[in-house]
């Protein structure tokens, strides 16, 4: 069986400069007001000022509060991103400022979290299963290696280095240890990060330990619970399935339990596939991947339907109205997408990257950046809003992490091949086949399907270009230095390669042809069955009250005919949220008359005909509040004549 290792090396972002006129100015929004809101909202209550070690929590404190460190340190980790791009001394006072109020909350012996040292110091390392105390580990040594790269300061990666050299020293299953593992993945996937920080073997065995360790017979969690004094059978979930504890991580067959653990744990087991040559681990991923993909996945990119856990029910349980779709949710697939996608350039992993980008990650922002969806349903009867936080506030800062490091999910290279994943007006500067390559691009992308790419090399060079051809996309076409490509290039995983002797000034325009189309679920999602969803690009869009003088959504028809006929009307507006294409059409709707104080009837409602507009689904909810919905009731006119 061949070692699973990665083919492809993606582009740091801060070799990627994103200058276009969808994706710049929400880096400049996330610079600007979502950073320093978060920082507001972080200071008010109490979540930095926990790290003095001088605060009151109840006992027992809210499950919210007892992870309370992890937001600050996805806030440290998020603007150090900013900085890495943006130098701005006032952001970095910030940022080292909480670095050292972290740095001093550590204990003598390396440990370092704020709810167990002054409020509970009793339960430490007590209730994994439940109380996050790995998870929030996790998210410190992520800050510490961000803090690290953007400011090449130390203090923060030798502290938070002590804490994992602290774990090390506690787990594992050499005697005398902790056989134990989170309830939260995510300590995980930063161990492998610290390992490349340091170049420490010793926090890439002890990622390995935590995976290799999960769900084994006896289960850590009923042990744990019993040496608590408590019953294991009352834990709430009911099953370990809830924090994917089942069964050992590569005997799992689907996608369970809560989505934001689900997608950590699955973005540790890619990593340590291929640090270690596991294709055993790599196998289970792409068949995990299979189920989510094919049975659990909306089509905005989210994930996890039940409120309940947060998270997975069975195959096709694919609600609209009671969708969860937690924003981490969709921000956790991105980043497995992300690094299933360097293993062999398979397209298919970049299309989920592109369908969560442009729809249930950016949809969990508003356009000002300072208000957020926890939950991101596919419809509404007008009473779900974006917030300004949460009482669980993961979802924020979450969210300004992906946003300040965005450009790194657009390219990778090789040691002769440079992949274009993502498309956005911008340049990115690169090294392949020994020599470097500035490679810029030219687009209208997302709203226009053309792209035109300008390289830049300091000599001739050899090397193969691979343009992504998306999932949605029909049919294409390629110029180079201005000749049509009659040829086609051929296909490779869904990429155009184009392989040649480039030089210096020399172009490549590619034209993706961008219609509206029509998006059916699979028939065995019976909550969707009679509707369907418009989707241009990589944008899925939805009806919204407002721009229907308040109809009931639900009412509202669209013969699927016009779109195979290509009769719906694009039009962009520069001027209207942020800039957007809308779509306009015909459609039906139920109408009321005759049905004066009557509730039910034999004559089936009439249709009157209506216009309709659509706007892509991440814009909603940022003009007067109302409906919303994606899936929306098809009609063919034969049927009601």
């Amino acid at each position: 069986m061949p070692d699973a290792k990665r083919r492809l090396e993606p582009v740091p972002f801060t070799q990627v400069a994103l200058e276009d006129a969808f994706w710049a100015p929400r880096l400049e929004a996330n610079r600007t007001v979502t950073l320093p809101h978060i920082y507001r909202q972080c200071e008010a209550t109490g979540r930095f000022s926990a790290f003095d070690l001088n605060f009151q929590r109840p006992v027992p404190s809210p499950i919210v509060q007892i992870f309370g460190d992890s937001d600050p340190a996805k806030w440290l980790e998020a603007a150090s991103y900013s900085l890495a791009g943006h130098p701005d001394p006032a952001l970095e006072a910030l940022v080292d400022g909480l670095a050292d109020r972290i740095i001093r909350a550590q204990q003598p012996d390396g440990y370092l979290n704020t709810h167990f040292t002054a409020v509970q110091p009793e339960m430490r390392w007590r209730n994994l299963r439940d109380w996050h105390e790995l998870y929030c580990a996790g998210h410190l040594i992520e800050a510490a290696v961000a803090h690290n790269l953007a400011t090449g300061k130390r203090k923060l990666l030798e502290a938070l280095g002590r804490y994992a050299d602290h774990i090390d020293a506690r787990f594992g299953s050499e005697p005398g240890k902790k056989r134990g593992y989170c309830g939260h993945p995510e300590i995980e996937l930063a161990l492998v990060r610290l390992h490349h920080a340091t170049n420490d073997p010793r926090y890439l065995k002890l990622a390995a330990y935590f995976i290799d360790e999960r769900g084994k017979e006896p289960n850590f969690f009923t042990l744990e619970a019993r040496e608590r004094g408590e019953d294991p059978a009352s834990f709430w979930a009911k099953t370990y399935d809830y924090c994917q504890a089942q069964v050992p991580v590569r005997e799992q067959t689907k996608v369970v339990g809560h989505a934001v653990r689900a997608m950590y744990l699955l973005c540790a087991m890619a990593d340590l596939a291929h640090e270690n040559g596991d294709p055993t681990l790599l196998e289970t991923c792409e068949r995990l991947w299979d189920n989510l993909i094919t049975r659990r996945m909306y089509l905005t990119g989210a994930s996890g339907p039940s409120r309940h856990n947060e998270g997975f029910t069975e195959d096709y349980d694919l609600p609209d109205e009671s969708a969860y779709g937690e924003t981490c949710a969709t921000i956790g697939l991105i980043l497995w997408a992300s690094r299933m996608l360097q293993f062999a350039g398979e397209s298919k992993y970049a299309d989920v990257i592109e369908r969560g980008l442009y729809n249930g990650f950016l949809s969990g922002i508003s356009l000002d950046g300072a208000r957020f969806f926890y939950e991101n349903p596919l419809a509404s009867a007008g009473a779900h809003h974006r917030q300004s936080w949460f009482e669980c506030p993961c979802c924020p800062p979450n969210i300004a992490r992906v946003l300040a490091s965005l450009g790194g999910y657009f390219y990778s290279t090789g040691p002769k091949d440079i992949w274009v994943h993502l498309y956005a007006q911008g340049k990115a500067d690169l090294k392949v086949a020994g020599g470097e390559v500035v490679l810029r691009q030219t687009t209208q992308y997302p709203w226009e399907g053309g792209v035109k790419f300008e390289l830049g090399v300091s000599a001739p060079q050899t090397f193969t270009l691979h343009l992504r051809v998306p999932g949605w996309c029909r049919r294409w076409s390629l110029r180079i230095n201005g000749t049509p490509v009659t040829e086609p290039a051929p296909e490779a995983n869904g990429y155009l390669a184009v392989r040649r002797e480039w030089r210096s000034g020399e172009t490549v325009e590619y034209r993706m042809e961008m219609p509206v189309q029509a998006v059916w679920a699979h028939p065995a999602v019976r909550y969707l069955q009679g509707r369907m969803a418009l989707q241009r690009g990589p944008m899925v869009y939805c009806l919204e009250g407002v721009d229907h003088g308040g109809i009931g959504l639900d009412r509202i028809t669209i013969d699927p005919a016009q779109i195979a006929s290509d009769q719906l009307t694009v039009e962009h507006q520069d001027r209207l949220l942020g800039g957007i294409s809308l779509l306009h059409g015909k459609a039906g709707i139920a109408a009321e008359d005759g049905w004066e104080g009557v509730l039910y009837r034999n004559d089936r409602p009439s249709i009157r005909p209506m216009e309709f507009t659509a706007i892509p689904y991440y814009a909603w909810d940022n003009r007067a509040p109302g409906e919303m919905r994606v899936w929306i009731r098809a009609f063919s006119k034969k049927s009601v004549e």
